[in-house]
């Protein structure tokens, strides 16, 4: 917890890890079936780096023509990857949906920021019903601008309507919660739900 002496007006979410469990591997493991190959996979080929180049806005066709241009043999795990992305997000976190709901229900403002290729969030975004609590939600692939540039966060001020200190972001980084932090927001690092409940209790939104 971080910065907890404002008083809170609205509440700024992550999206994966937070609300919803993220993994490259849940699809990768699918494709390449061999543990140890898929953990080269993981580590080589479909690798969070490179997967992050798509959040930051670089659209996925260049990226898949390029990477199967360098890796012929795993052609179909990249293929996977563009077209089977929701399958990299196998659930909900426990309890999170719950918190937002609750707060939802009390007239708490919600916002996201979330690190999410624009391609992607178009896949994923309807077939999560909770997301359409939140008033805004910043998308990085989107914008052109990730987490923890500390531009996102101020792009993000700007669209919400709140003084970074009368909002409360919650994300599982702890180099976002940092730079949020850093940037004036109040700040929770994501753990676990139960943990989060006893912070918003604590500042009286629960």
């Amino acid at each position: 917890m971080l910065n907890t002496d404002s008083e809170t007006k609205a509440v700024v979410f992550d999206v994966g890890r937070v609300i919803v469990q993220w993994d490259l591997r849940h699809l990768v493991e699918k494709v390449v079936t061999d543990p140890a190959e898929c953990d080269w996979v993981v580590d080589h080929v479909i690798t969070l780096n490179w997967h992050f180049q798509h959040d930051a806005g670089r659209p996925i066709a260049g990226m898949v023509a390029e990477r199967k241009a360098l890796f012929p043999q795993y052609a179909e795990v990249i293929d996977a990857y563009a077209n089977r992305f929701i399958e990299t997000i196998p659930g909900r976190v426990p309890g999170t949906a719950e918190l937002i709901q609750r707060l939802h229900e009390q007239g708490t403002p919600l916002f996201a920021i979330t690190n999410f290729g624009a391609d992607f969030w178009e896949q994923f975004a309807p077939t999560e019903p909770v997301l359409e609590l939140f008033r805004d939600i910043v998308v990085s692939g989107q914008e052109k601008l990730v987490k923890p540039d500390p531009a996102i966060f101020r792009h993000a001020a700007r669209r919400f309507g709140y003084a970074p200190a009368e909002m409360l972001f919650i994300d599982d980084s702890p180099a976002n919660v940092q730079r949020a932090a850093d940037e004036g927001w109040q700040a929770h690092h994501f753990t676990d739900a139960a943990t989060l409940e006893a912070d918003l209790q604590q500042r009286g939104l629960l």
